[in-house]
């Protein structure tokens, strides 16, 4: 038998028509229509009986020649999420092409992390990381500032410029130009620019809130995140203009490549009109590993390795 293939993008062995995400241990449920169709290396193979779990069935028409099925073998557990469909518990070898003498088949071209095929989820791939759409909030599609990952649906008139703001918005970053990894040190430096870029002025140098008068320490302290030690500082901000907010800096440890630590803004209006402050907690609890829906955190959860 062959070695485990290395992840990338096979062929789904229970749909053909479509490529999936193999993790290097197990199929996610990430599919894709492959852009460009292969031409098929062997002819298809039954996959093998079994009782398999329930998974979500994506419905992808392919233009053009019909892809070829991978062929399949060993055993996987799929993980589904609404019982749509049953699918045979297969583990890949799966059809590409293999150059020669080489063990194994070679990985599609694209070796990227997949894109968030779950509406539940919204994927960093800079990071690793998952975040959960809770209910309130939305995909930073056509969002003009960098890295957000999360935003309040809607805007409203700035209070002190003729602009636009959100009530809610959360960014992910990772901390460049720095030899500090303290997740703790991290993120008390981080805590004045987040208040900063999110009240006092915006990428254009403007004051969307007229500036911020004052700040008080709501809380801190470490927390897990995504199984890694982080630490978290909260700021309660005034603003001249506006109902002001609540700012976080979260730092932890990526669990991915170098393990460059990461820093997550949080920013959310003060009053009725802004989200839970409790989000900002459960956001952090339901921060994953990419490749791990598993792995637990958040605030007031043990610590998990650093």
């Amino acid at each position: 038998m062959s070695s485990t293939p290395p992840p990338g993008w096979y062929r789904d062995p229970s749909y053909p028509l479509t490529e999936r995400w193999w993790d290097g241990t197990r199929w996610t449920d990430h599919r894709r229509q492959p852009e460009v169709p292969q031409q098929p290396l062997a002819r298809p193979q039954p996959p093998a009986r079994g009782s398999g779990r329930r998974g979500r069935a994506v419905a992808i028409t392919a233009a053009g020649a019909v892809l070829t099925a991978a062929i399949v073998t060993g055993a996987f557990v799929l993980r589904g999420n609404d019982g749509a469909s049953q699918e045979t518990r297969t583990s890949p070898t799966p059809a590409r092409t293999t150059a020669p003498g080489s063990d194994g088949p070679s990985p599609s071209e694209s070796t990227s992390e997949p894109s968030a095929d779950d509406p539940a989820v919204v994927v960093d791939d800079l990071n690793g990381i998952t975040f959960p759409l809770l209910d309130g909030w939305a995909r930073a599609d056509n969002v003009a500032e960098e890295d957000v990952v999360l935003v309040t649906p809607g805007t409203y008139d700035c209070p002190g410029i003729d602009g636009i703001c959100r009530h809610g918005r959360v960014v992910s970053r990772t901390v460049t130009g720095s030899d500090e990894t303290s997740p703790e040190a991290l993120a008390k430096d981080d805590i004045e620019d987040a208040a900063n870029d999110a009240y006092d002025r915006d990428q254009l140098d403007r004051r969307p809130y007229n500036g911020i008068t004052a700040h008080e320490l709501v809380k801190s302290g470490p927390v897990a995140v995504a199984g890694r030690t982080g630490y978290f500082v909260r700021w309660r901000v005034t603003t001249e203009a506006g109902p002001g907010g609540y700012v976080q800096s979260l730092a932890f440890p990526s669990s991915t490549g170098s393990e460059s630590p990461v820093i997550v803004r949080f920013a959310f209006d003060a009053g009725a009109d802004g989200p839970p402050l409790g989000d900002m907690d459960r956001i952090t609890k339901g921060i994953r590993p990419v490749d791990d829906a598993d792995t637990g955190g958040g605030v007031g959860s043990s610590i998990g390795p650093s």
